[in-house]
C-alpha cells in the first residue's frame, strides 16, 4: 500500500476468491477481511473475501493446495 501510494494511487476496493475443497474457511472470512483491511490502510466495507470449491475436480479438489484470486480497483489522484 505504501508503493501505491507513494505513486499517488488510493485502493478503492479489494476482492478475494479462495479456492479449496478442504477446510471450510466460513469461520475464517471475517477475520480475513479485518486482517487484509489493515495491512492495506483502508477499510473494512472496502475488501470482499469469499471462498469457493471446485466441486471435486482439480487439485484443489482433490485436496492438494489452495489457490486465490485478488482484484484490487485503484484510483489516482
Amino acid at each position: 500500500a505504501d508503493k501505491l501510494k507513494s505513486q499517488g494511487y488510493g485502493i478503492i476496493n479489494v476482492d478475494v476468491t479462495i479456492v479449496a475443497q478442504l477446510p471450510k474457511l466460513a469461520p475464517y472470512i471475517a477475520t480475513m477481511r479485518d486482517t487484509i483491511a489493515q495491512d492495506l490502510g483502508i477499510d473494512l466495507d472496502t475488501v470482499n473475501v469469499k471462498a469457493t470449491t471446485t466441486e471435486g475436480m482439480g487439485f484443489e479438489g482433490r485436496g492438494e493446495g489452495i489457490s486465490s484470486y485478488a482484484v484490487a480497483l485503484l484510483s489516482k489522484g
